[in-house]
């Protein structure tokens, strides 16, 4: 089953994307275009998603104004205005409009490719919130640009992940897209925190899980990842 939420984590500062983002949210800056949010928006409507929370703190009316158009999802304000709650802090912040059902979670620094199709209706159908609290989307670490990392993730054939730690490398990054459980954040007390602490409640539970995206990732989270990322868009554009 495609969940019917999502919700957009659209509210950080943007720091490493200045000076494109002096005079606007992160979520708008552009690629081939497109305001990166609009990039998650698309792939949440193509996987058959109806509803997006977004939140937002930086140059928010903007944001709003701009989310607002959208006429293909259902828009939904959490408004971080007074307090900048970070990931995992607005998840919980924006708890009371989630529903208990299962939901994706978008950051909105990632364009992906999805030469197999839908990649968040893929990570929906291989959910199971009995057995597991989080599954996260992953990126083979040959098949991005823009991360800096040396991965993330060990998964084992059942898809549970466990930690790099102190490992010097490992196969799998974060994309930035998840499907969750909502209740996992319940616990949680009502202030700023990064999803980190909740992911690593779940592992030491063997409650996180994994799967492939099956793509190639762009994280844009600078402006020069975001002309390399423009530029292998241009490259596999169609010509015409």
């Amino acid at each position: 089953m495609i969940p019917h939420t999502a919700m957009v984590l659209a509210a950080g500062l943007g720091t490493r994307m200045r000076p494109l983002t002096n005079d606007r949210p992160k979520a708008l800056v552009t690629v081939a275009g497109k305001a990166l949010i609009d990039h998650v928006f698309d792939r949440l409507a193509a996987a058959g998603v109806k509803r997006a929370v977004v939140n937002v703190h930086a140059f928010a009316d903007l944001l709003e104004a701009h989310v607002r158009r959208r006429n293909d999802l259902e828009i939904v304000i959490s408004d971080e205005r007074a307090q900048l709650m970070e990931t995992g802090g607005g998840v919980r912040q924006a708890r009371p409009l989630l529903g208990d059902d299962p939901i994706v979670v978008c950051n909105i620094d990632s364009v992906w490719e999805e030469p197999s199709g839908a990649a968040i209706a893929r990570l929906a159908r291989g959910f199971d919130a009995s057995q597991s609290g989080a599954r996260l989307m992953l990126a083979a670490m040959d098949q991005c640009l823009g991360f800096e990392g040396a991965g993330d993730f060990f998964m084992d054939a059942q898809g549970v992940l466990s930690f790099r730690d102190a490992m010097p490398r490992a196969p799998w990054a974060y994309m930035g897209a998840q499907i969750i459980d909502p209740r996992i954040v319940d616990e949680e007390p009502l202030e700023p925190f990064g999803f980190m602490r909740v992911w690593r409640r779940l592992e030491a539970q063997g409650r996180l899980h994994g799967a492939p995206l099956g793509g190639f990732w762009m994280h844009v989270g600078d402006p020069e990842a975001r002309a390399q990322a423009e530029a292998r868009l241009a490259a596999a554009a169609p010509s015409t």
